[in-house]
């Protein structure tokens, strides 16, 4: 443990970039610098680029979070898919309010982003599903995701009694799992420098405008 303890308490290293975060020349919507920013992620070959920390809240005020994968952009807003009935999904039914955060230790690059969640269409979430490996939509169907589970091997006999069910057909989407809309109305870019001087560079969405502001580092 104290190995351990003394390499967490003493180990350093400093984020590099060549540029740093140009106020005036960065584009005057949040989501285009999004974009490119998650482009040059793919492009680099980052691992799991597509990958973010949610982080909500339940209805007595205690955060959450967890990693899930962005698997649409959509109007400039972002899709995930998950099941309605686990952790996640009730707490921002209860409250729709969240955080998402991207980071790529590839290129001293984080995103932060906060705003509101709204469920997706069923159309929408439907088609996304028929495009999932079969393996994950029976995964769908067996899992009471966030329920507790007596033992693997009740899981296991779901699987086996779901695959048996479906058989030679399609399997449908249940209702209990679909889509989501993250609507961001903040973002903040922050890209590593040394000596912990890195660029933050916010957007706020006020008065249907987006303000760009430099923060400390």
């Amino acid at each position: 443990m104290s190995t351990t303890r003394d390499y967490i308490n003493s180990n350093r290293h400093d984020f590099y970039n060549d540029g740093f975060l140009d106020l005036e020349k960065c584009p005057e919507h949040p989501f285009h610098l999004f974009e490119s920013w998650l482009e040059v992620a793919i492009q680099k070959e980052v691992n799991e680029p597509y990958a973010f920390n949610l982080a909500t809240v339940d209805e007595d005020g205690k955060p959450h979070a967890r990693i899930l994968y962005v698997r649409d952009l959509m109007d400039q807003d972002l899709v995930f898919y998950t099941n309605y009935g686990s952790d996640k999904g009730q707490q921002v039914l209860k409250n729709p309010q969240a955080c998402m955060t991207f980071f790529w230790p590839e290129l001293s690059r984080q995103i932060r982003l906060e705003g509101v969640v709204e469920r997706l269409d069923d159309t929408l979430s439907d088609a996304y599903f028929a495009s999932r490996p079969r393996g994950s939509q029976i995964g769908a169907w067996a899992s009471e995701q966030s329920k507790v589970l007596e033992s693997r091997d009740q899981l296991e006999a779901r699987i086996k009694e779901l695959e048996v069910r479906f058989e030679g057909q399609n399997v449908p989407r249940p209702n209990h799992w679909g889509g989501y809309r993250f609507k961001p109305s903040y973002y903040e870019f922050w890209l590593g420098h040394p000596s912990r001087l890195h660029d933050r560079l916010a957007y706020t969405h006020e008065n249907l405008s987006w303000i760009k502001r430099r923060l400390n580092p």
